[in-house]
């Protein structure tokens, strides 16, 4: 058995107790030939702006929203009381937010396929009041690799692909062919759909569907052996699915099954536009205790 040669539950190779999954191929020297690779040194900012006007999927997400917890008046009089004479202000805010608004990571135990998350590991015992006690998001590495554009958002003739829209194997295929690449263990593929234009600026059209990958692309996908699968979109997935009786069987695949992180709503455009193919992308995750997914800042530099 490959690295890449998933099992129902990852990769019998990695062991019976392993958290990383897909992350396992993530060596030095496949984060060494990625820096290596950088040429020019220009950076793409692959997120959006993270602010209350983020699309959200009600019930199960909530908004973004941000208050100021305490401001530089406040600060200041507060310090005034203890005898302090420079009026030094400081301003603090309070978020509130799910772990999947705006540009985010999904850890390996964001989603599971019954009772059971990535490695088969019990979801009722994994699963605690205070978050993940195993597959929360802390477990991922710190993600340095070759990214590469699968740029499918004109294959039917228009400037992104409509909701509902399937992308198949074949034409994931077709897109690395076209830009010249192939794909390797340990690289991340992003998808490029051209749904991201209505991230914020239209955000019913945006959730009410969207173009994505089903089951049949992503089980090739990981068959490559990714370690994590990003996209413009919602859902990194098909939204509706093609069976109305399916939901995130994607997920479920690459989080699961695979043990291949997802990445959401990136902004691929500028990418797309200088038809950068592959680069060194850079994603860090933060060490959230037993968060199902983290706001992460990908970046992708040549």
């Amino acid at each position: 058995m490959t690295a890449h040669d998933h099992g129902k539950w990852g990769c019998a190779c990695w062991g019976a107790e392993d958290e990383l999954g897909a992350a396992n191929l993530l060596t030095p020297a496949k984060r060494l030939a990625a820096l290596k690779s950088i040429e020019t040194g220009k950076v793409y900012d692959l997120s959006h702006v993270f602010g209350t006007d983020a699309p959200y999927m009600a019930p199960n997400q909530t908004p973004f929203l941000m208050m100021m917890w305490s401001s530089w008046r406040d600060s200041i009089r507060r310090r005034r009381k203890h005898g302090m004479t420079n009026d030094a202000g400081s301003n603090v805010e309070r978020i509130e937010m799910t772990a999947h608004v705006g540009t985010h990571i999904d850890a390996l135990g964001h989603v599971s396929k019954g009772d059971r998350l990535y490695n088969g590991f019990d979801a009722a015992e994994t699963l605690t009041e205070w978050g993940l006690s195993r597959l929360g998001i802390e477990r991922t590495p710190p993600m340095i690799t070759r990214g590469v554009l699968l740029d499918v958002a004109g294959l039917d003739g228009g400037p992104h692909l409509a909701p509902g829209r399937v992308v198949t194997p074949e034409e994931l295929a077709r897109a690395a062919e076209a830009a010249g690449v192939t794909i390797e263990p340990g690289d991340f593929a992003l998808i490029r759909t051209g749904w991201g234009r209505y991230f914020g600026t239209d955000n019913a059209r945006y959730l009410a569907g969207s173009p994505g990958i089903d089951v049949p692309a992503a089980q090739w996908l990981t068959a490559q052996g990714v370690t994590a699968i990003g996209a413009d979109n919602m859902a990194l997935e098909v939204l509706p699915n093609p069976d109305p009786a399916k939901a995130l069987p994607v997920h479920q695949h690459c989080l699961a099954e695979a043990g291949v992180h997802i990445i959401e709503n990136l902004m691929l455009e500028e990418l797309a536009a200088d038809k950068v193919a592959r680069f060194c992308l850079i994603v860090l995750p933060p060490k959230m205790r037993g968060a199902t997914g983290a706001p992460v800042r990908p970046v992708a530099i040549v």
